[in-house]
């Protein structure tokens, strides 16, 4: 394999690389916790979009519950991204592990 080779290689694969991020940028993912009373919506780059709190998750004597379901809800559906994004970067790499991607 020559070194014109790798080159166009690498730069298909920068090229996908860049579409991929571009597609994790307006995918959505969505998380929940507590049965569906919480939950949250983050785009594939892991930011968070929206959260919906159900109101009869709302007791004003018990906002700690409130607060934990709200918090593994974020976390659900950060998950949920890291794992879509897993997905079409291996895609591209051939399920080689990049540092940073």
């Amino acid at each position: 394999m020559g070194m014109a080779n790798l080159q166009k290689m690498a730069q298909q694969m920068q090229q996908q690389m860049l579409r991929v991020q571009d597609e994790l940028g307006s995918a959505t993912v969505d998380g929940s916790a507590g049965g569906g009373v919480v939950s949250a919506t983050v785009t594939g780059k892991q930011e968070l979009v929206s959260v919906t709190i159900d109101p009869s998750a709302v007791d004003p004597g018990d906002v700690e519950m409130l607060q934990d379901l709200v918090v593994a809800a974020v976390n659900d559906a950060l998950r949920a991204s890291r794992e879509l994004a897993e997905q079409k970067m291996a895609a591209v790499t051939g399920g080689l592990r990049i540092p940073g991607l």
